[in-house]
């Protein structure tokens, strides 16, 4: 998929205007800003550490890269001209590359609105462009709402990793999800 590519637009259950879309380069500085909020707000994602603009130029650089030459999927939803959200899907290689490794993550303030169960559904419209089978994910244990989400678009429970997470010396299970896409 070519870097920019117009997805679709669709109403938040808020009333704002959404467009799900193919990450670009313009997006840089919003998805620093995005990174570094979810960090300062202890959001249940793995990273735990700020980044820089130069770390942000690489990892953007290498996701571009990746998605063009549709090794893995990458959908970010904006609104009113900001990214917001992303959902991408990294496929898997040698005798795993039917299966998709999905992560997910919203901004404070557009959670609950319907985005996230979106950014999944059009994840798993991409993962059966690239001829994936499965979707697999993590999910912090604590993170109830993601499990909600997860569960309600068609994920289940396949198991914990104990202890996966160590937060402030406290540890926290990851759970293991996966969905089988049907035509």
């Amino acid at each position: 998929m070519k870097a920019g590519t117009m997805i679709r637009e669709f109403k938040a259950k808020d009333g704002r205007e959404v467009t799900l879309r193919a990450p670009k380069w313009d997006d840089l500085d919003d998805m620093l800003e995005f990174i570094n909020a979810l960090v300062d707000e202890g959001a249940d994602i793995m990273m735990d550490t700020r980044q820089t603009r130069e770390q942000e130029v690489d990892w953007l650089a290498r996701l571009l890269t990746r998605l063009e030459k549709d090794e893995m999927s990458v959908v970010v939803a904006e609104v009113g001209g900001r990214f917001v959200g992303q959902v991408e899907v990294t496929k898997r290689n040698m005798n795993s590359k039917h299966v998709g490794v999905l992560g997910i993550a919203l901004k404070d303030g557009f959670r609950e609105i319907g985005i996230g169960t979106e950014l999944m559904k059009e994840a798993e419209n991409q993962s059966r462009r690239l001829g994936l089978e499965i979707l697999n994910l993590e999910v912090f244990g604590t993170n109830k709402r993601a499990r909600h989400v997860n569960e309600k678009v068609g994920y289940r429970e396949v198991g914990t990793w104990p202890k996966a997470v160590k937060r402030d010396g406290a540890y926290i299970d990851a759970v293991m999800m996966s969905k089988e896409l049907s035509e």
